[in-house]
């Protein structure tokens, strides 16, 4: 078991990973191309070094299969990236979903899950006993999705907004309480969240006494995918106690940079703020506005 460590604040600029598995919400085209661009992974580390040497060293990435060929290379050349840290989301929510399409429920669960006779014993009573060792199921899936980032700095684990909305709309709080013990018990490290609806994820987490929350959610001038509103939206930055990570503040491409830059940078609670880029100008572009254009961190 990890010791909880003292955390540092969360770097102003953190790298995304969207970009690189075909996802656009606003283009299936560009998604696309993105896609095939990136089929072999040394395409993605060479955007990763660009991002480093343009100062980003955070990278907020799922647990794609893919992601474990880059985790490698890093673990190959820690001396080259001493200061690199990586956030890893989940899960990857297609390799869960086409699993459970082609194998079942029951199959797909064994598949992912350790084969050993503590799990066993859970499945073996089939999804009426398995619901009630939810927790356990989603430790050991945890622990599964991290094994690829042994060895690496991953001072952050979000769980992916497909899994904390659906646990919001289950009413199944308790477990994101759940999510939040075990990163911190057997990582030392802080439980992130990600969500589509940002005023109930912070209501669900008070409820079960989860104190300063990372929650990262779309926050943009347009209200794109912002389910709640962004009058709900700015009051929860301005006045309630959680360490935000803005995510989608391009609106897909529907805000000019500075523009939208500008706007995030006016709400002064906002920690961190997370983008995605496929070349060295637009990373550059994007990280520079966001240096000019944020307040001065103390």
């Amino acid at each position: 078991m990890n010791q909880i460590k003292e955390f540092m604040p969360m770097d102003r600029v953190l790298f995304g990973d969207n970009q690189f598995f075909g996802v656009n919400h606003m283009s299936e085209e560009k998604a696309r191309s993105q896609q095939m661009r990136f089929q072999d992974t040394q395409a993605i580390i060479d955007v990763l070094d660009a991002a480093y040497a343009e100062g980003i060293r955070t990278f907020m990435c799922t647990t794609h299969e893919r992601i474990a060929e880059v985790c490698d290379y890093f673990r190959a050349n820690m001396d080259r990236y001493p200061d690199y840290r990586f956030y890893p989301c989940m899960p990857y929510a297609h390799k869960y979903a086409n699993a459970v399409t082609e194998y079942g429920m029951m199959e797909a669960l064994k598949m992912f899950l350790p084969k050993d006779g503590a799990i066993g014993a859970i499945l073996s009573g089939g999804v009426a006993l398995a619901k009630k060792d939810v927790a356990k199921i989603m430790s050991l899936l945890i622990d599964a999705e991290m094994k690829m980032f042994h060895g690496l700095n991953t001072p952050v684990i979000f769980i992916q907004n497909v899994i904390a909305d659906l646990i919001l709309g289950l009413g199944f709080k308790d477990l994101l309480r759940a999510f939040s013990d075990h990163v911190r018990e057997r990582y030392g490290a802080e439980p992130g969240y990600i969500t589509m609806n940002l005023p109930m994820m912070l209501d669900a987490l008070d409820s079960v006494g989860v104190e300063n929350p990372i929650v990262c959610s779309n926050i943009n001038e347009i209200g794109f995918r912002m389910c709640g509103g962004i009058p709900a939206y700015q009051e929860a930055i301005a006045h309630r106690k959680f360490r935000a990570v803005a995510m989608s503040i391009f609106a897909s491409g529907a805000i000019p940079p500075r523009q939208a830059i500008e706007y995030i940078c006016r709400q002064d609670h906002i920690e961190s703020i997370v983008f995605g880029a496929s070349s060295r100008a637009n990373i550059r572009q994007t990280k520079g506005l966001i240096d000019e254009l944020s307040p001065q961190r103390t």
